[in-house]
């Protein structure tokens, strides 16, 4: 079908007289600025292994749910949905399970699953098997986002495999990523990890972060650039693990941002978003404010 001009005239318009719909903010200014919600997009987060790619991911869903009342559908192979729950509503609450009283942890389980749809993964899914299912989930449960974690978990399709290699076998999965995000309006993050050469590469001597492993860049996930290529953002989270005292912050590189005018735009390599980690890990600090707590200070007037 080909586009009509006058369609393509009016969002043309929309741009040009700030009528276009901004992506959806947490609340915190400098991280609003790079960061943002956009429903339908087909978004890309990488970065090296135990980091807290998982963590960081949930704590912004959960931020988004809290805030805009979003619901969200996780498939994550490398945690049960015991352990997914567990993350949330500690976050929710702001305080560890072993801490809370057994009221608030039924009455923030209620809430998890009210917003939040785990996928109890059983059995092997291909990428095929996993998109059957959030059709599904989708007719029965209208979700605004589906987080995939990660893509290396997903057994291979065979028979496509065979027909298109590896390299082309890439392109389709994250073909058809983008129509589900795009034909059914659902928001898809994909977590992927890097390649075993980016693991070697180490911050030059005199560098502040000496010797530790750098964070990923756009070629350094598995598969190589082509899924940067597909994504509309793309974001590494990374963490300095073997830091003496920097291993609590995580550090988000928003690495693309296709569209602009929506919000949200590339940190700069050097300056990314820093976030701490709170006491139990039950969340995020920014300049030493929670993040579902924050309130922006403003410069006194003189």
């Amino acid at each position: 079908m080909i586009a009509q001009s006058k369609a393509i005239q009016d969002k043309i318009l929309d741009i040009k007289y700030g009528r276009v719909k901004e992506g959806l903010k947490i609340g915190v200014p400098e991280i609003d600025e790079y960061v943002r919600y956009k429903q339908g997009g087909f978004n890309l987060l990488i970065g090296h292994a135990n980091v807290g790619k998982t963590t960081v991911i949930c704590y912004l869903l959960t931020l988004w749910a809290i805030k805009h009342n979003l619901r969200f559908l996780v498939w994550s192979s490398e945690n049960t949905p015991q352990s997914i729950v567990r993350k949330i509503i500690e976050f929710k609450m702001g305080t560890p399970i072993h801490q809370a009283e057994e009221k608030e942890i039924a009455e923030a389980v209620v809430w998890c699953d009210s917003h939040f749809k785990i996928i109890d993964v059983e059995d092997l899914y291909t990428y095929k098997d996993l998109l059957k299912e959030a059709n599904a989930v989708k007719d029965a449960w209208d979700y605004d986002g589906l987080l995939i974690d990660p893509y290396n978990s997903l057994a291979k399709d065979h028979q496509l495999l065979r027909a298109v290699g590896s390299h082309e076998y890439d392109y389709q999965v994250s073909s058809e990523f983008r129509l589900f995000a795009k034909k059914k309006n659902v928001t898809v993050y994909l977590n992927a990890h890097g390649v075993t050469e980016s693991l070697r590469k180490t911050h030059i001597k005199g560098h502040e972060y000496e010797n530790l492993p750098m964070p990923l860049g756009l070629a350094g996930v598995e598969g190589g650039g082509k899924w940067g290529n597909r994504a509309d953002d793309v974001y590494c989270i990374h963490r300095y693990t073997s830091h003496p005292s920097d291993w609590m912050y995580s550090h988000i590189h928003v690495l693309k941002v296709k569209e602009n005018e929506t919000g949200g735009r590339c940190t700069s390599y050097e300056q990314p978003i820093s976030l701490r980690m709170a006491l139990n890990n039950v969340g995020f600090e920014y300049k030493g404010q929670d993040l579902l707590d924050y309130k922006e200070i403003k410069p006194i007037e003189i």
